[in-house]
C-alpha cells in the first residue's frame, strides 16, 4: 500500500473522520454522512455487492482497495473490511490517491 494512503487513513482515524464496520457504514450512508466508502479487496463478494449497490443508491463514491490486514493496521482496528470517510477533504484526497495507485 502506498505510504501516503496509509498515512491519510491513519490521520483520518485520529481526526475522528473514519468509521469501520458494516452496520456503521450502512447507518452513515442512510444519514448522508458518508463521503467515501472503501471496501477491502479480500472482503466477501456479498459485502462488496451490498455496498456497491448501497453506494449507487445513495450516490456516494466507493473504492475497492487494499487488503484487510494492511488496512486494519493503518486504522488500528483488526479484521475490518468496510471503511467510511465522513469528511469531504479526506474523502477527495483519498479517492484521488487510490485512483492514482490503481492506474
Amino acid at each position: 500500500m502506498d505510504r501516503r494512503i496509509a498515512s491519510l487513513l491513519s490521520l483520518s482515524t485520529k481526526a475522528g473522520m473514519l468509521y469501520t464496520g458494516e452496520e456503521t457504514a450502512e447507518k452513515l450512508l442512510q444519514r448522508g454522512n458518508a463521503q467515501l466508502v472503501i471496501i477491502a479487496v479480500d472482503a466477501s463478494d456479498n459485502t462488496k455487492k451490498k455496498f456497491v449497490n448501497k453506494c449507487f443508491f445513495y450516490k456516494r463514491p466507493i473504492r475497492i482497495f487494499g487488503e484487510r490486514d494492511v488496512m486494519s493496521k493503518c486504522v488500528g482496528k483488526s479484521g475490518r473490511t468496510v471503511y467510511v470517510i465522513t469528511d469531504n477533504g479526506f474523502a477527495v484526497r483519498l479517492q484521488a490517491l487510490i485512483d492514482d495507485s490503481l492506474s
